[in-house]
């Protein structure tokens, strides 16, 4: 089965919008420790250009962790650089055709005054994430909205993350003719540091949470199998990207190291194996068919083991990282085939599943799921992976899902304020995406 997936765009009723957005751009700092800027034209209905795109991470190296207070000083030290940059790589034509009257900005460039095109609108992270860290980019386009006089929209951190993917479709020209993909309904493995959401994404708002981490989510467990497993020499005080670490330590040769195949059935899935070292690890929820999943418990087992354990051999450090990861993914995985089974008891179809998010970049995880699904009886569905650019968290996925909901009819007030918690599900208590105040709808020859 491919990798590769498809989709199209929502319609929009009761708003006259423009449908080829001239050029937007996104001034964006993460929910924690990216800071970074990107600007996009959208130059037809599956088809779109990144002009600029740059990111700078938080040197959290030293704290095992992200450090708050680290992180906010380098959105202060970095954004304003970065967008004064991405000004030099806004277009001074569109792909698309003409500029409007009057959507030019002026500024200076190595010494002169030149004119570029002025952006449609501006997105930018609104939550969820560290307050704080928010604040320094929905701030900065605020501000840039005023000077330029254009909207604002403040987008969901998640819902950009699912809308990947259909950004990467739009980038390719190959696709250019073709509608918008991947089709909703899809389904949606949100798998980050701090996120683990198996979400049923029916529409471009609608998103609705089928299990989720009753502890922490999978990359923070494992980072932390990473700090227990890997040889102190490998840290240099500086990377926080433990868990690329570990799977680089753990399958030097990449995929052709895998050698796997899904277990065929949910007695052989929770059934624990034990190593020749004499140790297993455990299988989180084996004794629930709960839609939930846990991961704390992988990473202390670890410990327990590794503490144990005055000498640890390279072959055994080897083997813990493989073990640690399998767990952890066919854990994922076998939720994910939970979830399959009962849409298709209710003759809900749907065709893909995308992974997205930091861990989805683990190309043991995509072996795994490929696997679990040709297994399982779903060769037909699709996974659909970003590139590792596109996986961690970054300003291109900001802006598309920016455009997405410019082009869906909404703006988002400049009262606005940022959002630690925020639910992706419209039937949480907060409402969803659409349930956070400040929403707008655009009104007819807004810039058309």
């Amino acid at each position: 089965m491919t990798s590769k997936t498809f989709g199209e765009q929502a319609d929009i009723e009761g708003v006259k919008v423009q449908r080829l957005t001239k050029c937007p751009a996104t001034f964006v700092t993460d929910p924690h420790d990216d800071t970074s800027v990107a600007i996009v034209e959208k130059t037809g209905p599956a088809r779109t250009h990144l002009y600029f795109h740059e990111k700078i991470t938080a040197d959290n190296g030293a704290y095992n962790g992200i450090h708050p207070v680290k992180a906010i000083a380098s959105h202060q030290e970095n954004l304003a650089g970065l967008v004064a940059r991405s000004l030099e790589a806004l277009p001074r034509e569109t792909l698309s055709g003409s500029a409007p009257l009057g959507a030019k900005i002026t500024f200076a460039h190595h010494g002169a005054w030149t004119d570029r095109l002025k952006p449609d609108f501006i997105s930018v992270t609104r939550g969820p994430g560290i307050r704080t860290a928010l604040s320094s980019g929905l701030d900065t386009a605020k501000g840039l909205a005023v000077a330029w006089q254009i909207p604002m929209v403040g987008v969901h951190h998640m819902q950009a993350h699912a809308l990947t993917p259909r950004l990467v479709y739009a980038l390719d020209d190959a696709n250019a003719e073709e509608g918008l993909r991947p089709k909703f309904p899809f389904l949606t493995l949100l798998v980050s540091g701090g996120h683990t959401l198996l979400v049923h994404s029916k529409a471009l708002c609608e998103h609705s949470i089928l299990a989720a981490t009753t502890d922490i989510a999978i990359g923070d467990a494992i980072d932390k199998m990473a700090r227990h497993i890997l040889p102190t020499d490998l840290f240099d005080g500086k990377t926080m990207m433990y868990g690329r670490l570990l799977e680089q330590y753990a399958f030097p040769n990449g995929a052709n190291d895998h050698r796997y195949s899904a277990p065929v059935s949910r007695a052989q899935e929770i059934k624990a194996k034990e190593t020749e070292w004499g140790w297993a690890l455990p299988v989180p929820l084996a004794e629930t068919r709960t839609m939930q999943l846990s991961f704390s418990g992988l990473g202390s087992t670890i410990k327990r083991i590794r503490e144990g354990q005055e000498i640890i051999e390279a072959d055994q450090r080897t083997q813990m990282a493989r073990e640690g990861m399998r767990v952890a993914f066919e854990h994922l995985a076998s939720r994910v085939i939970l979830a399959l089974k009962d849409l298709r008891e209710r003759c809900e179809d749907l065709d893909t599943l995308v992974v997205s998010g930091g861990v989805a970049s683990n190309l043991f995880l995509r072996t795994v799921l490929r696997s679990y699904l040709d297994t399982r009886g779903f060769q037909h569905i699709q996974l659909a992976f970003p590139p590792v650019e596109f996986c961690t968290d970054n300003a291109a996925m900001i802006a598309w899902a920016g455009m997405e909901m410019y082009e869906d009819g909404w703006e988002t007030a400049l009262t606005c304020k940022p959002l630690r918690k925020w639910s992706i599900d419209p039937k949480a208590e907060d409402g969803g995406i659409m349930g956070a105040a400040g929403w707008e709808r655009r009104t007819a020859g807004s810039r058309e």
